[in-house]
């Protein structure tokens, strides 16, 4: 455990005065209910969200606000972070049960996703933001820097394909929300007149809408490409 521990340390660049904080990031639910990262999932979230917006806003001092959204969704979206959280080798510090290990648990990206962002939560609470933003702009400078051009969010991607065709403009419902109250969860439903549709699943209303239209597209360029 002594080896384990230093090597994390190391990973993370940051050894802390409560060990518990980083015990629970760590720890999947499968493993303690009561004492899994679902709680520091909530706060990292928030505190990437704001170290990634402060970053852009920065950065790009003549972007509008539609691009900027669209280089901050890119960046804070579920896959993003389960690359950055695999390619750091955040992984086999996981705490698993043996079910979800032999289901895979460790190259799950929502539980690589979720870890992550516990971890900068825990961070947040053991040493405060300067630690917590240090740490997420080493790990997330190579994503950074990859944005020469703002990304095309998947919703105008379906916008446009929809109008080169002359085709109803999307519209989107919400379908479903489960989850606690302070962590739902979102079905949103996408619709291009009344024949192509598709649903996405998110933490916001925003990001369930984006999944659905990138679903959507999906659908739409394999039916293309069999036609």
């Amino acid at each position: 455990m002594p080896v384990r521990r230093a090597k994390l340390k190391d990973l993370l660049g940051h050894s802390f005065e409560d060990a518990s904080l980083i015990a629970a990031a760590l720890t999947h639910p499968s493993v303690d209910a009561g004492q899994s990262y679902q709680r520091l999932e909530f706060l990292g979230d928030r505190v990437l969200g704001l170290v990634i917006a402060t970053t852009l806003y920065d950065r790009y001092a003549d972007a509008p606000e539609g691009e900027l959204a669209t280089r901050y969704n890119a960046l804070v979206r579920r896959e993003t972070l389960a690359d950055i959280a695999a390619e750091n080798g955040l992984a086999p510090h996981i705490r698993l049960s043996r079910s979800e290990e032999d289901s895979g648990g460790r190259e799950k990206p929502a539980i690589l996703a979720d870890v992550l962002e516990a971890v900068i939560g825990a961070l947040y609470l053991d040493a405060g933001m300067e630690a917590a933003s240090a740490f997420i702009l080493r790990w997330w400078a190579p994503f950074i820097e990859d944005q020469k051009a703002a990304p095309k969010d998947a919703k105008t991607e379906l916008q446009e394909w929809a109008q080169a065709r002359g085709m109803a403009t999307p519209t989107y419902r919400e379908v479903g929300r489960d989850g606690p109250p302070h962590a739902p969860i979102f079905t949103m439903a996408v619709a291009v007149g009344r024949e192509m549709g598709a649903q996405g699943v998110g933490r916001s209303k925003q990001v369930a809408e984006q999944a659905a239209a990138k679903k959507l597209l999906a659908i739409a360029r394999q039916k293309g490409s069999a036609a």
